[in-house]
């Protein structure tokens, strides 16, 4: 049989260019676009398939054409070959149509009793007599000339012909005298077939012309005559072909009558009468294949309209379904009623000529024997008369006039009502009916074609079905019932059909069938989620795809194995029949099963749905998460092995499916309206959960289980039998062989009192109350336990039972016993069916049981007949039907509780969704892509990575959005943990432009797949979602470092790391550099032969080939299109707290070895002495140097830096690393210790107040470095310090103050290229304001300036040449730039230190130290460092030394009479001078200089002396300081090495002593015998330099001195002494500037 879609509906014809009617069809053709593009309300869609069409003859004159038409063909026949001239003419007996009976329609007959029989005369009885009663009435003239009357069909054509004379409108012409001459000649049994199809086909054209509408009169009355015309039309068999035109032209009639404006006139009979023919002729075997399928297919544009007549009885009930859909005892038509084809009657028979009248009941005897009586009718089940032969009453057996037209009836119109929901529920419910399983006399084609019919009426008005109880009870239980054990079916029509209809009708009235639908998801998951392990596949991991499920979470633990007989096992085969187990079904079977399931897949809110009605309640199945599992694991191509090819796309099509509905809803409002709380239904899926794994653990042991359960709350008390009691029986995931063995156990008595007392016993006999016991458990194999079970079951029962057919509790613990060896007896295999118990031996056991009496013997019959029929087993133990029906009780009962299921199409609860069910599918879209090999795959794969990305970063599921990543980097083979090998790298040039070919570019530009991942994680998955990656950073830092370390990562971090102001990292260099552009376009075989052999005998690789430098090309563009740089961009405005991940993940791949393969760096090609790149080669001793290690400090650091919730957050991991790398520099590569000094101190500026860094600990660990290492880190060191003491912060203190920072410093000073920043950074600590120098620095800041001033001596050498040049007129030479360089730094240097001398007082008053000691400590530093620079043999640092100590010396706050141990600036810095000037080899330092700072020295020693006069007189050293003074002159007028000082020196003395004598401090003794000392010593000492200086000054008081006496040292000149000696030792040597 062919298997034709039911929608495909009645083929139209093509039409005209007019639309016209197509003669010789006897079709009506309806113009496509009109039908396509007319757009109707709901309640004309199918009223307008008749289509007015325009004619162009006279409407009159077509009926007149049409009468003409049937009387002919009916006067050709020779019953009616003689006929009278007035029926050929058009006249009749009576001149109005308006007068005379009409026949009655079907709903009439039901007022039979209400009219009166002399008033109207029933016509069918015309219908019904034989051709010799009609023969007999007949006029026509025969032989012996006797006038006869004509046929009475003959005669009404011409009677309507007559009327229609006067007939200007049609419109205005009564309807029912239209058709009546027409419905005779159907209704005739002595017709015809090709009569009848005549007048049936004129009647379509009334229609089809537009001669009949809504606007005819009477057209209510009309239609119900028309119906009951055709629903009872006979006519005598001629052949077959002809037979079935008939049959098709009444089809064809019915359709169009429904379809068209007066088909809502139809009553609720008519329509039964015409869709019970309709599907009489859809059943009957005997008819052909096209007229079965015809009708079909009517049927099934019927029942569009039909069913579609639902919404519009909504719109007319205003929502109250209830007026609609009365109880039964209130309906109006009770006894309205459809007999299922094959049980009823037929309404449309072709009848044999010689046939009497046959019965209404459907004689199939006669349709065996006579193929040719066909006949359908209908049962409105109404009293028949005994003189109703064809169930018509006839008046006194006369026959009625045929030439009477019908009259108006104002009562009868007045009674017809539009059909509703009565018929609709009929006709549904014979429907249903036709679906029934068991029903032999129901063939598999008529199942389907109910099917068919049922799917049409679904699509079209499934809703509104499910809003109408009476409709919905039917869907809920037989439609279902039936369904659900048709999609068991082996025949594939059957179940295609079944799993169409299934599939419609959750998808339309699934608000009303959740325990339904969640029988039938069940069912298919179990049967089609494949129980075995995924293979593995060579290239894939299996880490991507372990993640989908091998079994789904509603399979039970398995059902209890019979042990002692009272159960009857099911066969294996059977089992697999009734879906217990799954079953083993065809592979057309499972891919059609799929196919429902993607059906079902492809409604947007279904999965969510499921979700919601399902995953989210405690006692269902987590349907949605398993149905995504099935299709996950079905989406895997080896599923095909045991279903078809076409199931693993059609599974992943469903899967991207339900991801792009997901995603399509990311954007709407979270409109949650009356949904459930999201909140709750978390809380349900986590008591869902807990309460799995607790039944889990008490199937395996129940002591552990209850003691789970307490724990977690789901038990409240587990000492609590009632409390127990209630969880065990309100659970469905408990064993039950384990529950029976539990509560049997001695020591439960009270769990199994509190169980028992859960069951309500009243009103039951004993067997059905056991029945309801051991359906929650299965009875143990022991007899204690037994026994136990079966007291305690006793006490209940009789203390619950309100029968008083049992005596008492012992009565009931006997019958007990004997109904379960009575079931055990029965049902046993293993026992004969003769030995079985009869029911006689049955009573016999229990004679006397019953309180010493006898049971009541009905009582024990109806415990005998309920066991034999019925098993006391578990369900899944019983036999197919069984099993079946016994379920479906149960699901009915729990149907009362469940409540509806939610419809909801919102993204409230998608994220809890996608939360439970994206590993499957992820896992899935990464197996399919490995193994892909189509575009259109891969394009579907993409779409859906990118989809699931978004989904995750929006809702916050970082661990769906971390796992897909790590698929996508997996398959871009770009994050391999090890680093790929770099040795072979080749750096090929070509103009401005160069690639570097590496093993990673060339491979993975041969990758489609991989690039294709890598594009769709870099481009679509990371940029936007770093906030939300967690465990994924590892994968994307793998890339990022692997893309680094062979030059693939683009410049994307160069603005990030201008904060750091670092160059670039340098990474190795090639182990070949290769200039195409040098190489001449001509080079053939033998050039490149040549290039092979250079290389091979260097032992250097070979030249990459084209093919590899086109798929590096490759690499470099699909790196290209990933915009890195965006990404880089947003890590530095994502929040803090999603930092951690990546930070962690960077510092995870550190090596933990710190010995990595060695690579060199690449050199900078303008530094001078490195070997070319094609010549390098590697010191096998040399640390190594691992470009990634730097690049991951780099980043971490420049993230840590971010800001200060950034440095809060991994500033402490970063430090710690740093520090780490920094303390074992002497295993590191200086590239990396110096970085990491950087990027320490760096991070030590950004977060110096934070507990987790010190600068201390920091610079301690700076100044550890040895020499080597630290000059090689010299500027990034002295980078770094700048920067952290470049604002006046807490943190510029503590590091100034901290000795090992200017041990550091003190140490890079001397590096030249860190001189620069090391001053500069010396200058900044002293010149800020504040300043930053401290009495815990003063002395290391000095000593660092002296250093930089005695390094500038080299400007010497400069100035002397100078000098010689201008001696003998040569052009002066300008110093060189780095000579100037040190120059400066010396003449700043002694500023600066001046400059300090300012902060001395306050350093000294916030000291609190002694006088003597604060001295020594601030100001003697300040001295010693500008006296010994007064010596530099560079002039310019010299004079400005001198400059400064002057000032210093001069300073107002430097002496004070409260203390005395300023004088030391003579024994420590003054007189140490001049002795440091007098040397020869200072002299020589600068000849022509050194004669003038000797006088400047004499000068300042003077010029100091008399500043400090008035307070030196007080102080007792004054003598021996003055005589210290004299011979320092003395030695330097007799130091005979400049005529300038034998000028100065008598100049200061002779100013000296006049102050001295104008003050009253040189006094001859005679004035003042005190100061004769002085005055005498004076004398002596210039007398001996200076001979007649003293006379010359003072000639008035001048007497003989006294002799001079051998010079001994005194206390204070030893003292002077040694101190210039100890000055003079501790003085260091100028080093010579190559030196320096």
């Amino acid at each position: 049989m062919s298997q034709e879609s039911p929608r495909e509906g009645r083929e139209l014809q093509p039409a005209d260019q007019n639309g016209e009617y197509s003669k010789g069809t006897g079709r009506l053709i309806v113009p496509e676009l009109l039908v396509r593009e007319k757009v109707l309300p709901v309640t004309d869609q199918y009223q307008s398939k008749i289509v007015k069409m325009p004619i162009a003859v006279d409407p009159v004159a077509l009926i007149t054409t049409e009468c003409i038409t049937v009387t002919s063909s009916m006067r050709k026949h020779a019953r009616w070959a003689h006929s009278s001239v007035s029926a050929i003419l058009g006249g009749g007996a009576s001149s109005s149509y308006r007068q005379g009976p009409w026949p009655q329609s079907p709903r009439e007959k039901s007022h039979e009793g209400r009219r009166k029989t002399n008033g109207s005369v029933d016509l069918d009885r015309s219908t019904t007599d034989d051709d010799d009663s009609l023969a007999g009435r007949w006029g026509f003239r025969g032989t012996k000339g006797k006038s006869m009357q004509d046929n009475p069909l003959i005669t009404a054509f011409a009677r309507l012909r007559s009327d229609l004379r006067g007939c200007t409108d049609i419109k205005s012409f009564d309807t029912p005298s239209l058709l009546h001459p027409f419905l005779q000649v159907i209704r005739s049994s002595s017709t015809s077939a090709p009569i009848t199809s005549l007048a049936i086909l004129a009647i379509t054209k009334f229609f089809a012309y537009g001669l009949i509408d809504e606007d005819s009169p009477r057209l209510p009355l009309a239609m119900q005559l028309l119906s009951a015309a055709i629903t009872h039309c006979r006519f005598e068999a001629s052949d077959s072909a002809a037979d079935e035109i008939v049959l098709l032209r009444i089809l064809k009639l019915m359709e169009d009558m429904i379809s068209g404006p007066g088909g809502n006139l139809l009553g609720d009979e008519s329509v039964c009468e015409m869709m019970e023919t309709g599907l009489s002729m859809c059943c009957q075997v005997r008819l052909s294949e096209l007229l079965r399928r015809s009708a079909e297919i009517s049927m099934a544009t019927m029942c569009q309209v039909v069913f579609e007549r639902l919404k519009q009885l909504e719109v007319e009930a205003d929502g109250e379904m209830e007026i609609l859909d009365p109880p039964p005892e209130d309906s109006e038509q009770p006894g309205l009623k459809m007999e299922t084809p094959l049980k009823g009657r037929n309404a449309a028979s072709p009848q044999g000529p010689t046939a009497t009248p046959v019965s209404t009941n459907f004689d199939t005897e006669k349709l065996k024997t006579r193929p040719s009586e066909i006949r359908f009718s209908t049962t409105l089940d109404r009293p028949r008369d005994s003189n109703d032969v064809q169930g018509r009453p006839s008046i006194n057996g006369s026959a009625p006039d045929l030439t009477q037209a019908p009259v108006h009836d104002p009562e009868t119109d007045a009674e017809i009502k539009s059909y509703s929901l009565p018929s609709i529920r009929e006709l549904f419910r014979v429907l249903v009916n036709l679906l029934e399983p068991h029903d032999r006399q129901h063939t598999d084609s008529m199942r389907i074609m109910a099917l068919r019919i049922i799917d049409v009426a679904l699509e079209v008005a499934g809703p509104s079905i499910a809003k109408h109880p009476s409709l919905a009870a039917l869907a809920k239980n037989d439609l279902c019932r039936h369904l659900f054990q048709l999609v068991r079916s082996d025949n594939m029509s059957v179940l295609n059909e079944s799993l169409r209809v299934t599939g419609t009708l959750l998808a339309t009235c699934r608000s009303v069938l959740k325990l339904q639908q969640e029988l039938y998801l069940s069912y298919l998951v179990a049967c089609l989620h494949p129980k075995v392990e995924i293979p593995q596949e060579a290239g894939i991991d299996p880490a991507l795809y372990d993640a989908v499920p091998n079994t789904p979470k509603l399979v039970k633990p398995a059902p209890s194995q019979p042990s002692s007989g009272r159960s009857t096992p099911v066969p294996i085969k059977d089992r697999q029949k009734l879906g217990l187990e799954g079953g083993s079904r065809k592979p057309d079977a499972r891919e059609a099963m799929v196919e429902n399931i993607g059906t079902l897949a492809r409604i947007p809110s279904f999965l969510n749905e499921l979700f919601i009605n399902y995953d989210c309640e405690i006692d269902r199945a987590d349907l949605c998460e398993d149905m995504i599992g099935l299709l996950s694991r079905s989406a895997f191509p080896d599923a095909a092995t045991w279903s078809t090819t076409n199931v693993p796309p059609l599974c992943l099509d469903a899967l991207l499916g339900y991801i792009q509905f997901v995603a399509d809803r990311l954007g709407d409002s979270a409109d949650v309206g009356q949904y459930p709380d999201r909140a709750v239904l978390r809380e349900h899926r986590a008591r869902k959960k807990v309460i799995i794994r607790g039944c889990t653990k008490f199937n395996e042991n129940p002591k552990s289980g209850i003691v789970y359960l307490a724990s977690q709350g789901i038990i409240e008390n587990p000492d609590d039998p009632r409390a127990v009691a209630r969880f065990l029986k309100g659970t469905t995931r408990i064993s039950k062989q384990v529950l029976g063995e539990y509560l049997s156990k001695k020591g439960r008595e009270p769990i199994l009192a509190a169980f028992l007392d859960l069951f309500d016993f009243t009103g039951k006999r004993v067997d059905e109350a056991l029945r309801d016991l051991l359906g929650a458990f299965r009875l143990p194999g022991e007899a204690p336990l037994i026994e136990r079970i079966v007291t305690l079951f006793a006490e209940r029962f009789y203390a619950n039972s309100t029968l008083e057919d049992v005596a008492d509790k012992d009565t009931v613990y006997v019958l007990t016993y004997a109904i379960i060896m009575l079931n055990t007896d029965q049902h046993n295999p293993r026992v004969k069916s003769q030995a079985r118990m009869k029911v006689e031996d049955f009573t016999k056991n229990l004679r006397g049981v019953n309180g010493g009496k006898d049971f009541a013997p009905e009582y024990l019959q109806g415990i005998y007949d309920s066991i034999r029929t019925n098993e006391i087993i578990l369900p899944d133990e019983h036999d197919n039907k069984h099993a079946f029906d016994y379920a479906w009780k149960e699901l009915l009962v729990k149907t009362q509780n469940s409540g509806d299921l939610v419809i909801c199409n919102t993204n409230v609860f998608d994220a809890d969704m996608f939360e439970a069910t994206w590993r499957p599918i992820v896992a899935t879209l990464s197996y399919v892509f490995m193994s892909a090999s189509e575009d259109a795959v891969y394009k579907r794969v993409v779409a859906g990575f990118d989809q699931c990305a978004q989904i995750a970063a929006t809702y916050g599921l970082t661990e769906a959005l971390d796992r897909i990543i790590y698929c996508l980097s997996t398959i871009s083979t770009l994050a391999t943990e090890v680093p790929p090998n770099t040795a072979l790298n080749t750096e090929v040039q070509a103009g401005k432009k160069s690639v570097m070919v590496s093993e990673l570019a060339v491979k993975f530009g041969r990758d489609y797949r991989a690039q294709l991942a890598t594009i769709v994680l870099l481009k679509g998955v990371v940029p936007g979602n770093e906030a939300k990656i967690r465990n994924g950073w590892t994968y994307i830092v793998r890339i990022w470092l692997n893309l680094f370390l062979n030059s693939l990562m683009p410049p994307t971090l160069s603005k990030i790391r201008a904060a750091l102001e670092m160059p670039s990292i340098p990474i190795q260099s090639p182990s070949q550099v290769i200039n195409r552009a040098e190489r001449s376009e001509g080079s053939g075989l033998f050039s490149t032969f040549t290039s092979y052999l250079s290389s091979y005998a260097a032992d250097d690789p070979p030249e990459p080939s084209d093919e590899e430098l086109n798929d590096t090309l490759y690499t470099v563009d699909c790196l290209r299109a990933c915009p890195l740089e965006d990404t880089f961009t947003n890590l530095m405005t994502i929040p803090s707290e999603c930092l951690a991940s990546l930070v962690h993940a960077l510092l995870d791949q550190l090596p933990e070895d710190a010995a990595p393969v060695v690579i060199t760096v690449k050199p900078d090609p303008s530094s001078p002495g490195l070997p070319k790149p094609n010549g390098h080669r590697t010191n096998p001793g040399a640390l190594a140097y691992d470009p990634s290690v730097v690049y991951i400090l780099e980043l971490s650091t420049m993230l840590a830096i971010r800001d200060e919730t950034a440095t809060i957050a991994v500033g402490k991991d970063v430090a710690e690393t740093l520090q780490n790398i920094v303390r074992a520099a002497s295993n590191t590569h200086p590239l990396t210790v110096l970085r990491a000094v950087y990027y320490l101190l760096h991070l030590l500026n950004a977060s110096h107040e934070h507990s987790f860094i010190r600068a201390p600990v920091i610079l301690h660990t700076i100044s550890s470095l040895n020499q080597p290492i630290l000059e090689k880190s010299a500027l990034p060191i002295l980078k770094g310090l700048t920067l952290c003491i470049r604002e006046p912060t807490s943190l510029r203190n503590e590091i100034v103050n901290t000795p090992d920072f200017w041990s550091t410093i003190q140490a890079l000073h001397a590096i030249p290229e860190a001189a620069p920043h090391v001053f500069d950074l010396l200058q900044s600590i002293i010149n800020d304001t504040p300043s930053a120098v401290t009495a815990d620095n003063y002395e290391a800041a000095v000593t660092l300036l002296k250093d930089f001033a005695v390094a500038g001596s080299v400007g010497a050498v400069m100035e002397q040449r100078r000098d010689k040049n201008l001696r003998t007129r040569k052009p002066p030479k300008q110093l060189g730039a780095k000579d100037n360089e040190f120059v400066d730094r010396g003449v700043k240097a002694v500023k600066a230190i001046y400059q300090l001398s300012s902060r001395v007082p306050m350093l000294i008053e916030r000291s609190q130290l002694e006088r003597t000691e604060a001295w020594a400590t601030y100001w003697s530093p300040i001295f010693r460092a500008l006296s010994t620079q007064c010596v530099n043999p560079c002039r310019e640092i010299r004079y400005q030394a001198f400059s400064g100590l002057q000032r210093a010396l001069l300073s107002p706050e430097l002496a004070s009479p409260d203390h005395q141990e300023w004088t030391a600036i003579f024994g420590e810095v003054l007189f140490p001078l001049i002795s440091q000037l007098l040397k020869p080899e200072v002299y020589h330092s600068d000849p022509t200089g050194m004669s003038e700072t000797r006088v400047q020295a004499a000068t300042l020693l003077c010029k100091v002396f008399l500043h400090y006069l008035v307070l030196l007189s007080e102080w007792e050293g004054m003598l021996d300081l003055w005589l210290r003074i004299l011979d320092i002159m003395d030695r330097l007028m007799n130091s005979g090495q400049s005529d300038s000082l034998e000028e100065a020196v008598p100049e200061s003395l002779k100013n000296i002593l006049l102050v001295m004598a104008d003050g009253g401090y040189l006094v001859p003794p005679a004035k003042d015998p005190q100061q004769a000392t002085l005055w005498n010593e004076t004398w002596k000492r210039l007398e001996r330099f200076l001979p007649g200086m003293f006379r010359e000054i003072f000639p008035e008081k001048m007497n003989p001195p006294p002799p001079i006496t051998p010079k001994t040292p005194s206390a204070p000149t030893t003292t002077t002494e040694g101190a210039e000696e100890q000055l003079q030792e501790n003085q260091p040597p100028l080093p010579p500037p190559e030196a320096t």
